[in-house]
């Protein structure tokens, strides 16, 4: 037997290939074997959020967890879970600030920079490189419909906090196809949300 097979990408693969065809041993050891990763995915997610939010980074995961059970994909691999979780909580937190603001007029907007992601930045700060995440969600849905593998690039890279070899195996492109759409991705979100 290939030593491959026993990698934990291709354990991953073999457990979502058995879950699609409806072995549930296979999703709880599933569930196990990606609950940290995509815990890791939550608190990064979260960090931009403002302090006192009201999603804890397991409530994130298990929102997340429930609305990727009751969907029907065809799971690939490993990194196609990833991508998809990314995704998912990208769509909760945008549910989420919406609803928080319908709710209280002065609440703070959550700001991200979209150079530095990985650092919150507070709604009273006077960067100008800090952006609302909703405008940034919209910004992000816009150039989708320009170019959606740059869409994905973005989102898996700040969203879903994935390298970019971990980005360009989920999108099945090179690592430089991959920082070249940052860049250009970068300067057109910035560009867009200056204007508007």
């Amino acid at each position: 037997m290939d030593s491959s097979e026993h990698s934990p990408d291709a354990s991953v693969t073999s457990l979502l290939l058995r879950w699609r065809r409806g072995d549930q041993t296979a999703e709880h050891r599933l569930v196990s074997l990606l609950y940290e990763q995509m815990q890791r995915l939550a608190r990064h997610e979260l960090r931009r959020e403002r302090v006192g939010h009201t999603l804890q980074s397991r409530d994130l995961v298990h929102e997340a967890y429930e609305r990727l059970v009751k969907a029907d994909i065809d799971w690939n691999d490993r990194a196609h879970f990833l991508a998809i979780a990314a995704r998912t909580m990208r769509r909760i937190l945008v549910d989420h600030a919406r609803a928080r603001r319908a709710q209280k007029r002065d609440a703070g907007s959550t700001l991200i920079r979209l150079d530095a992601l990985a650092q919150p930045v507070q709604a009273t700060s006077p960067r100008t490189d800090a952006f609302d995440l909703l405008m940034v969600d919209e910004a992000l849905s816009k150039l989708g419909q320009i170019d959606s593998r740059m869409e994905r690039t973005v989102e898996f890279y700040f969203f879903g906090d994935m390298t970019h070899e971990e980005v360009a195996e989920a999108i099945g492109s090179s690592r430089a196809t991959v920082q070249r759409d940052l860049r250009f991705a970068r300067a057109w979100l910035r560009r867009h949300l200056e204007n508007n």
